[in-house]
């Protein structure tokens, strides 16, 4: 039991804190920060469609066009962090941009350490790829060098939105500025399985697209509907996972970006592959490395201790230290 002495109320930012240093997050928090992290994920698919079009999402002019409304709900995206912290009184130590992933210590390794080891997770599908390419390893590096070949993929607007313009924004957003807001209120553990849920509800306004344009059966849309939450769901905790032990925006980006190329593993195709057993071994042994250097690949002693957004947890988790 904590001693009414025990609590001080720090008048500068109406935090409490115990006599032991710990933070106690303010009355209300939870409420706050849940309804912050709607109304920022609310208005990021609203700025979807604003505009007006009959076409279909892959259309290079509503590209261009959402391109430029989600670029600006980004931009104001950290305003939302900022009048969160006003509002609730919620202070730290790091600056507004390195609670949202945006700092210098430790990049180099939050560049390198977090793609390569979801490139492990990927080991089968990778392989696959590999052995039904009629490219020789060389002619893949020539074309990887090759400045047309990043001209002809700059040029290609659903290039630029699932490899550059949506993992940028939608990290941004649903990570780099609703985990600060929900780690305070829950923990660093609950935050990454909480803040998935409003990546996974955003994914829902395909439905919408594939009703207007009849594209598939009511019950098919449902189905895949509920795959996309459950897929987008795992996925934005896994980077969620990253964000709060590397407390870096760029590996969750990196991460997100590899992963909208490579798509959902192809396990059908793999359970056909004339190399089926060498095939599904790669599957496997990608799954087991990735366990296996899940926790020491994303080690925040690569980052710098502690990690900015692990500042704001009002009780210690295990996910903040090395």
């Amino acid at each position: 039991m904590v001693e009414d002495d025990d609590l001080t109320p720090n008048l500068m930012s109406n935090q409490v804190w115990r006599g032991n240093g710990e933070f106690v997050p303010p009355d209300g928090i939870c409420w706050v920060s849940v309804l912050s992290c709607l109304l920022l994920a609310c208005s990021y698919v609203g700025s979807l469609y604003v505009w007006r079009s009959d076409l279909p999402r892959d259309h290079p002019a509503v590209i261009k066009r959402r391109f430029t409304s989600v670029l600006i709900v980004s931009a104001v995206s950290p305003a939302f962090v900022w009048a969160w912290k006003m509002y609730t009184g919620v202070m730290s130590g790091p600056s507004l941009l390195a609670l949202m992933g945006i700092r210098f210590e430790g990049l180099i390794p939050a560049i390198i350490l977090p793609l390569l080891l979801t490139m492990v997770l990927f080991v089968g599908p990778l392989i696959q790829l590999a052995m039904d390419c009629p490219w020789g390893f060389m002619d893949g590096i020539r074309v990887t060098f090759d400045p047309w070949f990043w001209a002809l993929c700059l040029s290609d607007m659903r290039w630029l939105r699932n490899q550059v313009v949506a993992p940028l924004t939608e990290e941004l957003v649903f990570r780099a500025c609703m985990l600060p807001m929900l780690v305070p209120c829950t923990s660093p553990s609950t935050a990454i399985f909480t803040c998935p849920l409003f990546f996974g509800v955003a994914h829902f306004h395909h439905v919408i697209e594939l009703l207007r344009f009849r594209q598939g059966t009511l019950s098919g849309i449902f189905l895949a509907a509920v795959f996309q939450f459950s897929y987008t769901a795992v996925f934005g905790a896994y980077t969620a996972f990253i964000f709060i032990r590397t407390g870096h925006l760029v590996g969750p980006v990196l991460c997100h970006s590899f992963c909208n190329h490579m798509g959902f593993p192809a396990l059908g195709m793999a359970l056909e592959h004339p190399h089926r057993l060498t095939v599904l071994s790669c599957y496997l042994l990608g799954v087991l490395l990735f366990l296996l250097l899940l926790f020491p690949l994303t080690d925040p002693i690569f980052y710098g201790l502690p990690t900015p957004v692990c500042t704001l947890a009002s009780v210690p988790s295990s996910l903040c230290v090395s």
